[in-house]
């Protein structure tokens, strides 16, 4: 199979969500701008306390995975399964909305930078009902390659080279990783083959596949299919997300904070929300 190349950008657009919290929305900012598994991308970046404070206080979600990975700053987790986690650099919090939860997500710093990613994470129709679950995963916890020409890789799932990230065993088999590279360095990463995948560059530039297309700043590049894709910095060197997933191929209806297979679905999701019945009752 030859490399994957860039065979179209989605550019992130300023945003806001929670009580105004200020972003960037590359993937999922329009209906249709989808990647199957992957339904949004929101990068929130800010030394401006006035753009985060306000968090994102309590609000519902059902039939999908959210992923939170933080590069700067404080921000804590509380749901309705009593889970209660800290969110600080290098942190990633993989939560499974499932059936159904309530969360907050709320900084805990007055000022200084914040810094972070978004991820939401499609689930098959046959996963959709099934229990929530939440995993706080510690910076210490996530491997990170370091590579013979410089710069580095943190493997938050799936796997690379000897490597394997600590969120596993998901039908759609996700691999999400971090790309740090030096000026002008390169890395070759192995992608499965069918999997839908795509890199967004958060820092510096990158470019892509053989021919080095270039990534533009913010944006969300998605690739064509290979076995393997290769990423090479740009003279200030370049940081990137590699996102990669089984897709489902199944219709996604969306309303809000949830995502089903039919309008029906969106309907129940709704009324169960209304009437205090979205979250499973909790355990004795």
């Amino acid at each position: 199979m030859p490399s994957r190349s860039l065979q179209s950008i989605i550019e992130s657009v300023a945003a806001s969500d929670g009580a105004g919290v200020k972003l960037r929305r590359s993937l999922g900012r329009a209906q249709g701008l989808r990647h199957d598994p992957f339904l949004m991308l929101d990068e929130f970046f800010s030394d401006n306390p006035d753009d985060y404070l306000a968090g994102f206080p309590s609000h519902p979600h059902r039939g999908f995975e959210t992923v939170t990975y933080m590069l700067d700053g404080h921000m804590r987790h509380e749901d309705s399964e009593g889970n209660r986690g800290d969110l600080g650099p290098g942190d990633v919090q993989w939560m499974t909305a499932a059936r159904g939860i309530i969360h907050s997500e709320m900084p805990q710093q007055a000022e200084g930078r914040m810094r972070g990613f978004q991820l939401w994470l499609n689930l098959p129709a046959t996963e959709k009902m099934r229990p929530a679950e939440y995993r706080d995963i510690p910076a210490a916890g996530i491997p990170v390659v370091e590579l013979e020409a410089g710069g580095s890789v943190k493997v938050i799932a799936g796997a690379f080279g000897d490597r394997h990230g600590p969120v596993g065993g998901r039908t759609t088999e996700p691999l999400f990783l971090d790309i740090r590279l030096p000026a002008g360095a390169s890395v070759d990463i192995p992608v499965t083959t069918g999997h839908n995948a795509f890199l967004y560059a958060y820092d510096g530039q990158a470019s892509v596949g053989p021919d080095r297309l270039l990534l533009p700043h913010r944006s969300a590049g998605l690739l064509s299919d290979g076995d393997r894709v290769v990423v090479t910095a740009g003279p200030t060197g370049g940081n990137a997300l590699l996102l990669a997933g089984r897709p489902l191929r199944e219709p996604v209806v969306q309303y809000g904070p949830f995502v089903m297979n039919t309008r029906e679905e969106i309907e129940q999701a709704v009324l169960d929300y209304q009437r205090g019945q979205l979250v499973a009752p909790r355990r004795a």
